[in-house]
């Protein structure tokens, strides 16, 4: 029987948990994970307005409860925790799904001045993670913009227009959702460095900005105008000429007076944050054209964009893990078909799936094909996996050397306690923010 450890459960781990019950009748999986909690990105990255992405937890608690798939919440792989040699030696295999754990820099002056964040930073904070911390994102912000146009940036965006009455349904904390129905915030731009055609964003969640309460969305023709597929939308991919119809749309609208705008910006390349009073108080941006190679040059003209609070979302990137190979360019781990290689030799029994495998591409969904073909790559080589000898259970061992997994229980016991802090807060489930309560809950004491 091969016994295989998953490292991380989000959407990639739980996708190769099931590849791997699927196609063998008799493996057995731990999937562990550093946080109680599992579903990765699921649960702390998807935007808590948006219910049913959310409800993929469902398919993914199908497959934690699988009667040969366990999971080990509380579980750190690597300096601190368990060292990846001493996974390697409690399991036949290992695979890693460890995703691309930190934000790509602007590399710009004023990047690091108070006021400026990742939006990866935003959304822990409004998504519970433990890690997080409340770090005054909203502190006398009137004007917000956001770096970027992706989903990710249309999230953040629509948070920041969403009031009291929009977010009390959700599962947000109760001190972000404090925090943001109290905010003063009324403009926010969002912007990109390329054109409306080359925007990252998909056309729905584009459109739900134009749904927000006491909102307008304001877009200036002459930003769309420098785009050559604005002009002529019809060769376009599908998905960018419905962006930009939707674009086209709310320019040709005009304003209502609403007391919050939403401005989508394109063109614009930021250069320098600049300081007012020791604080981040405007983004200057330099205005770009399309080069016709599909990229963009700078014109040499800028432009100030008043800001307090600015959301830096232009993509992720992976971070090495003690132990493993790790290749800087592309922020991966060098692999063939998810089994790693170190120096260009496949390394038998480790394997990786999902982000840290292929990079920060795709949505959810991609990451199921990848996680079977890692599977696949795994159950060729079981043959000469199992011949070596590794524990019958791993977990005895594990907390014999210090490390206080949560089991499945432990995670129902949370989410019991997440429903009670709701329900005494006259709201549907309300998640708990950080590890002091999280812990507690694991160990049934009162909250």
């Amino acid at each position: 029987m091969l016994r295989v450890a998953v490292v991380g459960s989000g959407p990639s781990g739980c996708y190769t948990a099931q590849s791997l019950v699927q196609l063998d009748p008799e493996v057995r999986v731990d999937v562990l994970d550093r946080l109680p909690c599992p579903y990765g990105l699921v649960r702390y990255g998807v935007a808590p307005d948006h219910e049913k992405i959310k409800s993929l937890q469902n398919n993914l608690r199908t497959i934690l409860e699988h009667d040969r798939v366990r999971f080990l919440g509380g579980v750190q792989a690597g300096p601190g925790g368990v060292p990846v040699a001493r996974l390697r030696e409690l399991y036949h295999a290992v695979v890693y799904c460890v995703g691309a754990a930190t934000d790509r820099r602007l590399g710009i002056p004023g990047e690091d001045l108070p006021g400026s964040w990742s939006a990866t930073q935003f959304v822990a904070w409004y998504s519970a993670h433990p890690d997080a911390v409340d770090a005054g994102f909203l502190r006398d912000a009137r004007s917000a913009v956001v770096i970027g146009v992706g989903n990710v940036a249309v999230d953040v965006t629509r948070m920041l227009a969403r009031g009291l009455a929009e977010l009390s349904p959700t599962d947000m904390p109760q001190a972000a959702l404090t925090t943001l129905a109290a905010s003063r915030v009324t403009e926010i731009h969002m912007v990109g460095r390329r054109g409306p055609s080359q925007a990252r964003f998909t056309t729905k969640e584009l459109r739900e900005l134009g749904t927000l309460p006491e909102t307008d969305v304001i877009v200036d023709p002459a930003d769309l105008a420098l785009d050559p597929g604005y002009a002529d939308p019809s060769a376009l991919p599908a998905a960018q000429r419905r962006n930009v119809e939707v674009l086209r749309g709310w320019s040709e609208t005009p304003p209502s007076g609403a007391p919050r705008r939403i401005r989508p910006r394109f063109f614009l390349r930021p250069v320098e944050l600049l300081a007012e009073r020791g604080h981040v108080g405007a983004v200057r941006f330099e205005r770009t054209v399309p080069d016709g190679r599909g990229g963009v040059t700078g014109t040499g003209r800028f432009e100030d964009i008043e800001a307090q609070l600015v959301l830096r979302s232009v993509g992720y990137r992976g971070v090495p893990l003690e132990g493993l190979p790790f290749d800087a360019d592309s922020g991966t781990v060098p692999n063939l078909a998810g089994r790693v290689l170190r120096e260009g030799v496949v390394a038998p029994g480790e394997y990786v799936a999902g982000w840290i495998k292929r990079g920060p591409t795709g949505v959810i969904g991609t990451n199921r094909p990848c996680a079977k073909e890692t599977a696949t790559s795994l159950l060729e080589d079981a043959p000469a996996l199992g011949i070596r000898a590794v524990p019958d259970d791993p977990l005895p061992v594990l907390r014999a050397e210090g490390t206080d997994a949560v089991e499945w229980t432990g995670w129902q016991a949370i989410e019991q306690a997440e429903a009670d802090l709701g329900a005494s807060l006259g709201r549907g489930v309300v998640k708990l923010p950080d590890w002091q309560s999280l812990m507690t809950a694991v160990h049934g004491d009162v909250l």
